[in-house]
């Protein structure tokens, strides 16, 4: 037998995995798999976290929920066929120290497995934002194929969502720790939020 691995179907499972050279049972699955040993089939998951200042007003993350949610219906019949199922979890960062600890830099943000789907950070100011908290806000800009756009198109979420899914890690991709410091820009917004907020107690 070839030194060489090989890639087939391991213990009825529906993951790819190696197998090494010169012992037919043994597997080792490939990464983000969940390889089982009892015969029956398993899923391997892409987790995917999107993170948002604002859902009632940000026009920039009302449309990336949109687009975030076609990819995924556009993708999951190939996914599912592939053994691969998507967790999406939605979380509103409503504070400073929320913002800390989930490694928040930057409003809307798609992570897939942990790592942002777009790691250098654009930004541009953000009307809606701005209005919901009363001062000038700046809102992600994100550019795929060589173009700025304010919400991430479905083929940029569709590419990443496959990359993590089949594909190797991109090099440079570091999953988020907690900030010790936040960005100027989301200071802002949450402490003019929450200016407006309190005026807006004081006078009713």
């Amino acid at each position: 037998m070839s030194n060489n691995s090989k890639t087939g179907i391991c213990c009825g499972c529906k993951n790819e995995f190696e197998v090494a050279a010169g012992n037919k049972n043994c597997c080792n699955p490939v990464r983000n798999s969940q390889c089982c040993s009892t015969g029956q089939d398993c899923l391997r998951t892409v987790n995917i976290d999107f993170l948002y200042l604002d859902l009632s007003e940000c026009t920039r993350c009302l449309e990336t929920e949109t687009n975030l949610e076609e990819a995924i219906n556009d993708v999951a019949q190939v996914l599912a066929a592939t053994g691969v199922q998507v967790k999406v979890q939605k979380t509103k960062v409503e504070s400073e120290k929320q913002a800390l600890e989930l490694g928040f830099i930057s409003s809307p943000t798609i992570r897939i497995n942990g790592r942002d789907i777009q790691m250098d950070l654009k930004e541009s100011p953000c009307e809606s934002c701005g209005d919901l908290c009363g001062d000038e806000v700046d809102c992600r800009v994100w550019v795929y194929q060589g173009k700025e756009y304010t919400a991430p198109p479905k083929g940029m979420i569709i590419e990443a969502i496959l990359r993590e899914a089949y594909g190797r890690i991109p090099e440079g991709s570091p999953e988020p720790l907690p900030l010790a410091t936040l960005p100027d820009n989301l200071k802002k917004f949450f402490r003019a939020k929450a200016k407006k907020e309190s005026n807006s107690c004081s006078c009713s």
